[in-house]
């Protein structure tokens, strides 16, 4: 656990906690130790990326069964396809809010702010149009 804690940059209560919720897995050693796979890791990233936008654990627990699934039926798809797109409304109207706060900044600080806000935007087209390939 101490090893996937400084790996993640998380504390090993928030690990303890994520397995006891169920929202990670450990497979356990002869000697009872928790052994954490690559998949764990993968899952505690995901984890605290959600967690930095601000989604509550029953919805993240939600978001990574989906992501474990391996049959995942239509539906599913739809409704996970529906959760995106309402985030990025939230996004867009956040962006709003953003925007004249922006237009404020010195030259300096809106160029670093509209670099940062391009790159993300630009992976998240980059992202939409591989869907139709």
């Amino acid at each position: 656990m101490g090893e996937l804690a400084k790996i993640a940059n998380v504390t090993k209560r928030t690990i303890d906690y994520y397995t006891c919720k169920g929202l990670i897995h450990a497979d356990r050693s002869k000697s009872n130790y928790r052994i954490y796979s690559e998949n764990a890791l993968a899952d505690l990233r995901f984890i605290e990326d959600c967690k930095k936008m601000h989604l509550p654990l029953e919805e993240i627990k939600r978001k990574l069964e989906i992501n474990r699934k391996r049959d995942i039926r239509t539906r599913e798809i739809e409704k996970h396809a529906q959760a995106v797109a309402l985030q990025m409304k939230q996004l867009q109207n956040e962006l709003s809010i953003l925007r004249p706060l922006i237009l404020k900044l010195e030259e300096k600080q809106k160029d670093d702010v509209s670099k940062l806000l391009s790159v993300e935007g630009t992976a998240l087209l980059r992202s939409l149009v591989s869907l139709k390939s």
